[in-house]
């Protein structure tokens, strides 16, 4: 007997496709990250974050001719803040992943814009969220001795990642009455700018030999156009609270990716730390008011 399969129209697999578009996105971009990471070798992580970036960029303009659209003064100063933390934060983050693991550097970015969804809180119940994301920050810090240490250059690369992912948040809402294509492009265009200089000083000719821009076009693509455009479609059908409990597991699926694809083993330290970072998140997204739920339910995360 054969077994029961659901057709394509089944509103059972048609409910579940938001969800899966959500989850497809968060693995893509983990993995184009790990991917990126086989780049460090050949162009340095300033080389790499160079790539991404600037290809994303020209992908995008291509995509949505954004000189399509009427830009005014003040527009373009919104922007030009917009892709300056843009590209600080891919910079950075990259940074980061010389020396510590995938996951951790995604828990640790990600005190990020949940401080800044927790920073208005007054209820009990908020504090002791505040209390459990500090408690998993400090179990990362490097005081600790021993496998559980991390290099501290690293570990502060990634949170100064995860406050101009803040700032990135506070500017992209600043441009929500542009055309979302026109912003995003724009504002890539411009982190590529501020990224391109650091990548030229490190990688030189090496960004323009034909495999590294092969490798970079797939890892501007899977970690960057597949994961935004998957997140974009799971946000249109997903209630917002729901999108910000999932995506907050993001730095665990990160952790995996890390050691299947690039072999980082974590310490049950640290596995605790993630755990509370995550449990800090999803209560943040299910306690807080509406509007301030929002911060941590925005797509395209910059890892």
């Amino acid at each position: 007997m054969s077994s029961p399969t659901l057709p394509l129209n089944s509103p059972r697999l048609s409910a579940a496709l938001p969800y899966l578009a959500l989850v497809g996105g968060m693995v893509s971009l983990a993995v184009g990250t790990s991917f990126a990471k086989g780049l460090f070798p050949l162009v340095g992580a300033e080389g790499t974050a160079a790539l991404r970036v600037g290809l994303s960029a020209l992908v995008l303009v291509a995509i949505w001719r954004p000189w399509r659209f009427r830009l005014t003064r003040s527009d373009a100063g919104r922007v030009l803040l917009y892709g300056l933390v843009l590209g600080l934060m891919n910079l950075s983050f990259y940074m980061a992943l010389r020396t510590i693991p995938l996951g951790l550097a995604i828990a640790i970015e990600f005190a990020g814009p949940l401080s800044l969804a927790l920073i208005h809180s007054r209820r009990l119940v908020h504090f002791a969220l505040v209390g459990l994301a500090v408690a998993g920050l400090a179990m990362l810090l490097p005081i600790w001795s021993g496998v559980e240490g991390l290099d501290p250059v690293g570990v502060g690369f990634a949170a100064f990642a995860g406050l101009c992912w803040a700032l990135y948040i506070v500017f992209g809402k600043r441009l929500s009455h542009m055309h979302a294509g026109q912003s995003v492009a724009l504002g890539m265009s411009t982190a590529a700018l501020v990224i391109l200089p650091f990548g030229v000083s490190s990688a030189g000719l090496a960004l323009l030999a034909p495999a590294v821009l092969l490798m970079g076009l797939g890892v501007a693509l899977v970690s960057s156009a597949l994961p935004y455009s998957l997140e974009m479609i799971a946000l249109r059908h997903i209630p917002k609270r729901t999108f910000g409990v999932l995506l907050s597991v993001e730095p665990a699926i990160g952790a995996v990716a890390g050691m299947i694809l690039l072999h980082e083993q974590l310490s049950p330290l640290q596995w605790l730390a993630i755990g509370c970072i995550i449990a800090a998140s999803i209560g943040a997204v299910l306690t807080a008011p509406r509007g301030q739920a929002q911060v941590l339910t925005e797509p395209g995360a910059p890892a």
